[in-house]
């Protein structure tokens, strides 16, 4: 659970200085119900497994995990921090730029599942499935994200 206070913290310090596109107005206008829908699913429980995960950096893989967990937070903070302070730039204003705060997270996600081996409650969790759970809110996230992407160019 600890792996998921910076991501918690950034999300609640800094999401009302990203630009208006990223705004809830604006960010959940005229998303498709089944996109917010399999979104808001997945994203609750991406950020609830993670609590039940014993935090042991032990093996090989989960020092590994650590590593990339690590790598990826600088990462995504960096393209936050790129749409807060250069929203204006080629790369913010590109469908890869203003995307990055969506697909980054695959990083620290991958990060999660490396280091994650078991589960407070019971025996049968895998590493592969908080990994198949955080791609499919990947697909989801960046689908809304595309979305608004898309919407704003046009209009």
């Amino acid at each position: 659970m600890w792996l998921m206070f910076p991501i918690v913290w950034m999300n609640l310090a800094l999401s009302s200085r990203l630009p208006e596109a990223y705004q809830p107005p604006v960010f959940w206008r005229k998303v498709p119900q089944w996109i917010a829908l399999g979104e808001n699913t997945t994203r609750v429980a991406v950020f609830l497994v993670p609590l039940f995960m014993p935090l042991q950096i032990v093996a090989p893989r989960q020092k590994a995990g650590l590593a990339l967990y690590t790598v990826g937070v600088l990462v995504y903070f960096w393209a936050w921090a790129m749409q807060i302070w250069f929203p204006r730039t080629v790369w913010s204003q590109s469908p890869l730029g203003f995307m990055a705060p969506s697909y980054t997270p695959a990083a620290w996600l991958a990060g999660i599942a490396l280091i994650g081996e078991t589960l407070y409650l019971g025996k049968t969790y895998r590493p592969w499935m908080f990994l198949t759970l955080s791609l499919i809110f990947l697909a989801f996230h960046n689908a809304h994200v595309w979305a608004v992407y898309s919407r704003i160019h046009q209009d």
